[in-house]
């Protein structure tokens, strides 16, 4: 669980961020899993985004995908959403302190 000022922080990293992945009309399905989850695992904060004829809305997508890989949800707006999960054994991002 993040706190505020950890979220704040990440939400900082993330407004210069590029978006790598887009939930469509296939949904969440295994693959955008496991995308997602190596995505994850080398970056740690990933930016996605929900195209309008996904059936999702960007916060629904957000919870799904946070739930199928363990990480925690840092921000939802509009149909974009970023994700952070800490690589417990090689940290790209320093909490410390935040």
């Amino acid at each position: 669980m993040l706190t505020s000022k950890q979220r704040a922080y990440l939400r900082g990293l993330a407004s210069q961020m590029d978006t790598i992945f887009q939930v469509g009309k296939g949904g969440i399905g295994d693959a955008l899993v496991t995308q997602t989850a190596d995505a994850l695992r080398k970056r740690e904060l990933i930016k996605l985004r929900v195209l309008e004829n996904s059936g999702y809305t960007a916060r629904e997508a957000a919870e799904a995908l946070a739930e199928a890989t363990g990480a925690d949800v840092v921000q939802v707006i509009g149909s974009r959403f970023v994700l952070y999960l800490r690589n417990p054994k090689d940290p790209v991002i320093d909490m410390k302190n935040k």
